[in-house]
């Protein structure tokens, strides 16, 4: 831990960015349990709860192509306090949202909240390369999935009880006052950041990076293997095993809050411990652990309180593999080209974490239980690995830490 410390010691303007994510990330997260408890409260069919996660990613996958483009041409700071304003007016209509003839308002309303938040974290994962490296880079990017883990682990298990005592809109109003906050501090901030092409046409742009993925086989190797991470969407999931399993023993908002936050604490363990001994080689051991994590949480599911045990072991690997897979392909690929190429591996990760919270409806009403369904998720880590071993073989993939 003290590694990290150090880091935003030495590093005021990933300090600032941080602090600022940690307070939006922790709002969040009460809109999150207010929108899955309002579904459940509403009575809604597995299909739209799956809708509804998918559409957390769906908004990422339709923009990547030109938001990447847009990062490269514009400066970051001024993107970021639009993005965050737009989240604020999203988040905060959605106290107009209370009966089932709101659920188009429901859908609007989160693809445009989620669509800017995607846009404000392809934006700062460009940033990051631009002002670190190596090592440093590596430690951020860690740092940076720790304090949403963080946030998530506060987060759920503080919404969870808000929702319960205050209400629902109260939480989506908490939300958007973070995001409030947020902007001041971000405001607040002083950094520059270099644009390295300004005058270039937007289309061509787009095809120089085609271009380049052509030429580089190596990166799009690296966006599938960090899309992987997009099968750890759970909250399609969480929220059809509350209602199944657990609504008989405490209120919904309760045990997803629970449930999410004992991931959570998985999520915030497990880079402290694997953090030093993670390196190109061992990534593809953290898939296999993946993978048979989940298994273990399909064998435990049925039970509450083996389900949270299990939630602690399938986060105690997902934050390393997040992180190491990004921070690989940063290293492996042309400054010129951050914006737009880290766009494009978001666009890869959304779609795959947007096709899982839809087939997780869609299996669920095809009289696939919650374990099947939990362990084809298992299963798809395991396929992952198979696939980044091939990539090992095949590509020469620059470590980390020869910076």
């Amino acid at each position: 831990m003290k590694q990290y410390i150090n880091l935003l010691q030495t590093e005021p303007i990933l300090k600032s960015l941080s602090l600022i994510q940690l307070i939006s990330y922790f709002g969040a997260w009460f809109s999150n349990i207010a929108i899955y408890t309002l579904l459940i409260e509403l009575k809604v069919s597995a299909e739209v709860v799956a809708f509804v996660a998918m559409l957390n990613f769906l908004a990422g996958v339709i923009q990547a192509p030109f938001s990447g483009v847009i990062i490269d041409r514009f400066r970051a700071k001024e993107l970021m306090l639009w993005l965050i304003a737009l989240e604020i007016v999203a988040t905060a209509a959605l106290i107009f949202v209370g009966k089932l003839s709101d659920l188009h308002l429901l859908y609007i309303l989160i693809f445009v909240k989620m669509a800017a938040a995607s846009f404000y974290f392809t934006t700062e994962m460009s940033l990051l390369p631009k002002i670190l490296d190596g090592d440093k880079l590596q430690r951020a990017n860690e740092l940076h999935s720790m304090i949403w883990s963080l946030s998530y682990t506060l987060g759920m298990a503080i919404s969870g009880f808000v929702v319960y005592w205050l209400g629902i809109k109260v939480a989506f109003l908490l939300d958007a006052l973070m995001f409030v906050v947020a902007f001041y501090l971000l405001y607040r901030v002083d950094f520059k950041d270099e644009i390295i092409h300004l005058k270039e046409n937007l289309f061509l742009m787009m095809q120089d990076t085609f271009s380049y993925l052509k030429t580089n086989p190596k990166a799009l190797h690296l966006m599938i293997i960090h899309s992987f991470v997009g099968l750890t969407a759970f909250d399609a999931l969480v929220a059809l095993m509350v209602d199944k399993y657990y609504a008989s023993l405490l209120a919904a908002s309760l045990a997803l809050g629970l449930i999410h936050s004992a991931r959570a604490i998985g999520l915030v363990i497990g880079p402290v411990i694997l953090g030093k001994w993670i390196n190109n080689r061992r990534l593809l051991y953290i898939f296999i652990g993946q993978g048979m994590a989940i298994w273990l949480w399909a064998y435990w599911m049925h039970n509450f309180y083996l389900s949270l045990v299990a939630s602690v072991v399938v986060g105690f690997f997902t934050t390393t593999l997040w992180s190491y897979s990004y921070t690989l392909l940063q290293k492996n690929i042309e400054p010129k080209y951050y914006g737009r190429i880290v766009a494009y591996n978001d666009m890869l990760f959304l779609s795959s974490a947007a096709f899982t919270s839809y087939m997780i409806g869609y299996l669920s009403t095809k009289n696939y239980t919650l374990e099947n369904i939990t362990f084809f998720m298992g299963l798809g880590f395991i396929i992952g690995a198979i696939y980044y071993n091939y990539v090992l073989k095949k590509e020469r993939i620059e470590e980390i830490n020869n910076a």
